[in-house]
Order: structure tokens, then sequence, then C-alpha cells
């Protein structure tokens, strides 16, 4: 059948239709894949967080750091998913994507060095929850995500 297929043109279009949807099933794949690592490193997260005191006593370390290092192995296996999922994104996306991040990581640099200099200063009246530094990050690639879209539109 393959040899067929490199004689006519239009059966050779299928074969790229084809390979373009094989394509799109894979970015699929990387993007469920991605959402499930996202969602076991958030329950991860929760329950470091909030187990100690509701499901045992906060004062065995050792369910603690348990829960610490399993938040931290599902944290690599979502990193992992997500460079997959970068990997499995058309260029256009991918250059979106790299921008975005490129813009978060500038904005949670600069302006957490700002704090730590200006708390250093003793210019800052109260402490800033370290929880504020990951949201701000997310609002802005989000926000990056979306000025690229438009912009590469």
């Amino acid at each position: 059948m393959s040899s067929v297929l490199d004689f006519s043109p239009q059966e050779g279009q299928l074969v790229q239709a084809h390979n373009a949807t094989g394509d799109y099933r894979d970015s699929i794949k990387t993007a469920v894949g991605l959402v499930l690592w996202t969602l076991a490193w958030l329950a991860t997260l929760a329950l470091a967080r909030f187990a100690p005191g509701l499901l045992w006593d906060s004062r065995q370390p050792v369910a603690s750091w348990a829960a610490v290092a399993a938040n931290l192995v599902v944290g690599i296996g979502w990193i992992v998913a997500f460079a997959r999922f970068l990997r499995g994104q058309d260029e256009l996306q991918r250059k979106i994507m790299q921008d975005a991040l490129a813009v978060a990581l500038g904005v949670g640099w600069v302006s957490g060095f700002a704090y730590v200099v200006a708390d250093a200063a003793d210019l800052v009246v109260y402490d800033v929850d370290i929880a504020v530094l990951p949201a701000l990050l997310g609002v802005v690639y989000v926000i990056a995500v979306i000025v690229g879209k438009i912009r590469y539109r």
C-alpha cells in the first residue's frame, strides 16, 4: 500500500493529513498528561499543606516530611510532563509559551529581588506571604500567553 501512496499525489496528501491527525492526537495526549500531572501535584501540595493537623498530628514530622517528599516527586513528574507538552506543540504555540515563560520568569526575579531589597532596607511595613509570588507568576503567564496569541493572530 505504501508504494501506491508514493506514486499518487492525492493519496500522498492523505498520508500528510493522517500524520497531521496523528500529531494532533499526540498533542491531546501530552495535554491530558499535563492536566493529570497538574492535578496530582495540586493534590500532593494540598496534602502537604493541610494534612498536618487535619489528617495526622502536626507533631508527627515523619508523615509531614513524607507528604513534602511526595509533592516534590510528583512536582518533578509535572515538570517532565510540561516539557513533553511543550515539545508536542507546534512552533508558533511553543514560541508563544516560551515568550510567556520568559516574561513570567523575569517578573518573578525582578519583583522577588525588589521585595528582598526593599525588605532589607526596612521599606516594607508588612511581610508578604510567599504564596503571592506563584500566584503573581501564574497571572503574568496567562496574560502573556493571551497577549502572544493576539500578537501572532
